[in-house]
């Protein structure tokens, strides 16, 4: 059995062979192929699903990750500082675009009441003329 000597390190007796490999030694194979762990939690009650929970977990370097095609860190905002850049300058586009519109909005009304101020005998939008060809305006024909 390994004890620890007066300088600290690890002494092994005699005849005691080192066998496997280093913590680091398995976390740098680990981190270089990668390695799936996945497990389901299912809650039922007389066979009724109460909840289910899935557990995916991967564990890689991020060379190896990118390799499989993952790579949300770069694109959440919360981690990476271009991710928050490029919602931030979203955020500016729709605001600048929000205000465009509200403006365009407000000329539009504008040009509507100069319209209707300029022609208050034509009907309005949807409406019928008051009087149609043939008709009095009492409801009765014309004879």
């Amino acid at each position: 059995m390994p004890y620890t000597g007066a300088r600290g390190g690890v002494v092994r007796p005699a005849g005691e062979q080192r066998t496997g490999t280093s913590l680091a030694d398995l976390l740098e194979r680990i981190l270089d192929k990668g390695i799936v762990i996945v497990g389901d939690i299912r809650v039922n009650l007389l066979d009724i699903e109460l909840l289910t929970v899935k557990l995916r977990l991967l564990v890689a370097s991020v060379d190896r990750a990118k390799e499989m095609g993952i790579d949300w860190w770069e694109h959440d905002p919360s981690l990476s500082s271009r991710a928050r850049a490029e919602v931030e300058a979203a955020e500016q586009r729709d605001r600048l675009e929000h205000d465009r519109l509200a403006e365009e909005n407000r000329l539009l009304r504008e040009r509507l009441a100069a319209l209707e101020a300029a022609a208050p005998a034509a009907r309005p939008l949807g409406g019928r003329p008051t009087e149609r060809p043939g008709e009095t305006g009492e409801g009765g024909q014309e004879g």
